[in-house]
């Protein structure tokens, strides 16, 4: 008769693996060194091969160690959505929901979907994280998140995703920088280096130089924002323009900033904002019924 790892066995090597540390890990997973260890130990017998090297002071995850930690991550995250066919009974708008968010859409969605959530599903309990793309959906595939909203086209690898509405792009600029510039406006008129972007591990910078069309690589200057704040104010202190999506300058991030909003050059220019989740989850009512309360508040 064969015999298969244990879910608990396989959530103490991805545990492991997160932390570098056993007795982080053992913390982390309720039970004491010894047990984690000898779990761990166990996996590797039953397996066949070696998955961590261990000294004294540190351990280090053998190529097969990485392997078995990312099918452990696959594995953990569809017993997870096993355990959630019980949610399939009435509306599923109960319980809690793991929602991630990009740092470009949180602060302008987030809050009014909690209260709206609240005020219509007040059984079900939002459990919020704001991040990059790319750790999102590095989380949703792992089961640590259960469905993110993200500005799309992404590649999603695998994901399902549901474009729940747009958010137009507008380009801001100091009210004394507008009196040198016609309207409406053209890349070629703008100063080299006067066009100021976020950091690359933000997608609305692809989104948004696609979108408007912006091809003129020495129209951009090379320091990089780590959010939109940061962009209005180098912005709001003449130092260039830059793009905003529609739903912030909604939300009042550039009110008292003696700013001017124009149009991008070229057709109308804008995002898409998505719900993304696993194909395998059972909870598609949910996701459903999300979508449409984030569509009406966009």
């Amino acid at each position: 008769m064969n015999k298969f790892p244990s879910l608990k066995q396989l959530h103490y090597l991805v545990t492991l693996f997160e932390t570098r540390h056993f007795g982080e890990a053992a913390k982390k997973c309720f039970v004491s060194q010894s047990t984690l260890s000898s779990g761990v130990q166990n996996l590797e017998e039953l397996i066949g091969c070696q998955l961590i090297e261990r000294d004294n002071k540190s351990l280090v995850f053998t190529s097969t160690g990485e392997d078995v930690v990312v099918r452990s991550r696959e594995l953990l995250a569809r017993s997870q959505d096993l355990m959630e066919l019980s949610n399939c009974t009435g509306d599923g708008m109960d319980g809690q929901l793991r929602v991630g968010c990009i740092p470009t859409i949180a602060p302008f969605l987030l809050c009014d979907l909690v209260q709206e959530v609240n005020r219509l599903h007040p059984s079900l309990n939002l459990l919020l994280r704001e991040d990059t793309t790319s750790n999102l959906l590095a989380a949703l595939r792992n089961g640590e998140m259960d469905v993110l909203i993200l500005a799309l086209p992404m590649e999603v690898n695998g994901m399902h995703s549901q474009v729940v509405g747009r958010d137009a792009f507008k380009m801001v600029i100091s009210k004394h920088q507008a009196e040198y510039v016609s309207v409406p406006l053209r890349y070629a008129d703008l100063p080299d280096e006067s066009v100021f972007l976020l950091e690359k591990e933000h997608c609305l910078t692809d989104h948004a130089v696609s979108a408007c069309k912006l091809t003129t690589k020495e129209k951009i200057n090379p320091f990089t924002a780590t959010s939109l704040h940061t962009l209005v104010q180098m912005v709001a202190n003449g130092l260039g323009t830059t793009f905003i999506p529609q739903m912030a300058i909604d939300h009042g991030l550039l009110d008292n900033q003696n700013l001017v909003v124009v149009e991008p050059p070229g057709q109308e220019a804008y995002r898409e904002i998505g719900l993304v989740w696993r194909p395998t989850s059972s909870r598609i009512r949910t996701f459903n019924r999300l979508a449409e309360i984030v569509q009406g508040l966009l």
